[in-house]
């Protein structure tokens, strides 16, 4: 028995567009029956069991919650490998990330605070445009190689919004 998708470990219809409350309802739930506590008394085969159903419903969960990795595992379930970085194709989004770390690196070194407020407000509404562009297309085959470039441009922008919030702590303290 191979593991299931991640969808159907959660009764779900594979989707871009997800309900987060939802999801996370019914992790919960779930990480409740498959809690290696409740298998305390149990066989040693029944605790690993256990351990392994829990961490295949922790990755699921943490995949689908990000719209980036819920992507990414869209596009990896049409069956076709996707490689991790490939912006060579993208020469115009190559340009916006070296811009956007640019700003980045002046709002660090200004240390401007609200700047950083700013900014992040901007990268959360290019992220929200980026999802919605992604649900569109994401299922339609013709339309596959701008959902990867859509995937990837997520992945970016996901990680320079972490990158913003070890700035914001940083600049906090």
């Amino acid at each position: 028995m191979g593991t299931p998708c991640h969808f159907a470990l959660f009764e779900l219809q594979p989707s871009f567009n997800l309900d987060l409350e939802q999801l996370a309802a019914r992790y919960r739930e779930l990480a409740r029956a498959v809690h290696p506590d409740r298998f305390a008394d149990a066989s040693e085969r029944e605790q690993r069991q256990a351990l392994e159903q829990s961490a295949s419903l922790n990755e699921a969960y943490q995949t689908l919650k990000s719209p980036p990795k819920r992507a990414r595992y869209l596009l990896a379930m049409g069956g076709r490998e996707l490689p991790l970085e490939v912006t060579v194709h993208d020469p115009e989004f190559l340009l916006q990330q070296m811009e956007l770390r640019e700003e980045l690196e002046d709002l660090q070194d200004s240390a401007d605070l609200d700047g950083v407020a700013v900014f992040k407000r901007r990268l959360k509404t290019a992220q929200e445009v980026l999802n919605q562009s992604f649900a569109a297309c994401w299922d339609d085959a013709a339309q596959r190689e701008q959902a990867e470039r859509l995937m990837r441009r997520m992945q970016f922008l996901d990680k320079l919004t972490y990158e913003v919030r070890q700035l914001e702590e940083r600049l906090d303290d």
